[in-house]
């Protein structure tokens, strides 16, 4: 099925016709609001490296706006962006503090990263594995995903806790589990009702249960990271980090090596973030082409290396699209307007940062647990009684949550569907029984087991 995202020319965003612009502006809020956290825990991450916090607020914001608003001219789909988790961290505690790398050098790390993602760009690198991947990995990677996020959501509520004896355990039922099944309950009874907008109903509702628990009793709810708004406007210069990329490291043989592996590392974790992102969100919308393949994305990824190249430039770490973006989907986005209208909102949060960063995750938690039930619906399109598709499906589900890395996921899936097939084609004496494995997917498996061993 077409999607009304596949307008032709430079601005693809101005050939959408009927598009429901109050929908795609309300999914861009519900995105929004669902990915705002960054705002403040991007700061607090890279922080520890030495970088002002203040600085990283504004350059976190302003980073997140120009990659979401670039996605939704150049692409017209409702993905947005913003640092990645995962990858900030990797950026401050393994090569910063691990490493001894100044954050001017990492920095660079990042930068040459995202110019390599724009020429693979370019080439269409990435697009055509983005089209590689079977039909069954695709819906595998939505179901995957909505695991990953609800579990995010499960978490971020105190519903689901670590246990050194078993790894995760249920939480109490504390403030923060009641605030975020209120939500939940509010978003799905909504939905049902055909009211638009549940999704973010239930997140505005959830923020100010909240507010209001903090107002009642402040000592408990800073216990359960919950606080009240400290102002309402705030601004800083990113001066102290915009523009500071150091190359000196990279001229040093010693030193270049290790750096190379840092770049490497970076690479590998973003490509297949977005790829699995992109598959799992596209899918899950219906928004996917009669052949099965993302529309536009050749732009989406050449937006996604861009804004990883200017955020660096900025002073932030890798800029990468949003699994949060499903949310928005959800809520009826299907264009480039919702991406827009999102980070039309990261530039406002630069200015009124300390009511963003004051929406606690228990009342974003409502969101990402119903978009995963949503999205685990992808499930019904797999055939599992076919175990060559059913296994390698089944293993990409698991993994994403289970490794908390939508990346890892993949690379499991991939490379067991490549194993797997490839295996039993050589016992297969039926030619029309075997399964056809792209050349694509066959070099992927050989770069997978090369990072696996490597790096």
């Amino acid at each position: 099925m077409k999607s009304l995202s596949q307008g032709q020319g430079l601005l693809p965003i101005l050939g959408n016709k009927n598009v429901n612009l109050k929908r795609e502006i309300v999914a861009g809020i519900t995105t929004f609001l669902t990915m705002a956290y960054i705002i403040a825990v991007n700061p607090n991450i890279l922080s520890a490296t030495g970088m002002p916090a203040g600085a990283l607020v504004t350059s976190t914001c302003l980073a997140a706006a120009i990659a979401c608003i670039l996605m939704g001219l150049l692409a017209n789909l409702p993905f947005a962006l913003a640092s990645g988790m995962g990858l900030n961290a990797f950026f401050a505690f393994s090569v910063v503090i691990g490493m001894g790398v100044s954050w001017e050098t990492a920095l660079t790390a990042v930068f040459i990263e995202g110019i390599i993602f724009i020429l693979l760009s370019l080439f269409k690198v990435r697009e055509a594995v983005v089209n590689a991947i079977p039909m069954t990995m695709k819906h595998a990677v939505t179901a995957g995903i909505g695991i990953f996020i609800a579990f995010i959501g499960m978490v971020g509520a105190g519903l689901v806790i670590k246990d050194d004896a078993t790894l995760v355990k249920m939480g109490h039922f504390s403030p923060t589990v009641i605030i975020a099944l209120v939500g939940v309950v509010i978003i799905a009874v909504l939905d049902k009702r055909k009211i638009k907008g549940s999704i973010l109903f239930g997140i505005l509702t959830s923020t100010l249960l909240a507010w209001g628990y903090a107002l009642i009793n402040p000592e408990a709810a800073t216990n359960l990271g919950i606080y009240l708004p400290e102002g309402l406007f705030k601004f800083e210069s990113i001066t102290p980090i915009a523009g500071k990329l150091d190359f000196s490291q990279f001229l040093n043989m010693d030193s270049a090596r290790n750096l190379i592996v840092v770049v490497c590392t970076f690479l590998f974790v973003d490509f297949f973030d977005t790829v699995g992102t992109l598959v799992g969100v596209c899918s899950r919308a219906n928004m996917l082409d009669e052949n099965g393949n993302v529309p536009n994305a050749g732009k989406a990824l050449l937006v996604d290396a861009i804004g990883t190249t200017i955020g660096a430039i900025l002073g932030v770490s890798t800029v990468t699209t949003y699994v949060e973006s499903s949310t928005g989907v959800a809520a009826g986005g299907r264009t480039g307007y919702t991406a827009i209208t999102t980070g039309i909102l990261f530039l406002v949060a630069m200015f009124f940062s300390p009511i963003f960063i004051a929406i606690p995750s228990c009342a974003t938690a409502p969101a990402l647990i119903y978009v995963g039930y949503l999205m685990l619906g992808a499930v019904k399109d797999i055939k599992f009684d076919n175990i060559t598709e059913g296994v390698p499906a089944f293993l990409t589900i698991t993994t994403m949550a289970l490794t908390y890395s939508i990346g890892d996921g993949l690379t499991i899936g991939i490379l067991s569907y490549v194993v797997i097939n490839l295996v039993y084609n050589l016992f297969c004496k039926e030619k029309k029984d075997r399964t056809n494995v792209s050349i694509v997917m066959i070099l992927l498996a050989i770069l997978f087991i090369i990072k696996l061993v490597f790096i």
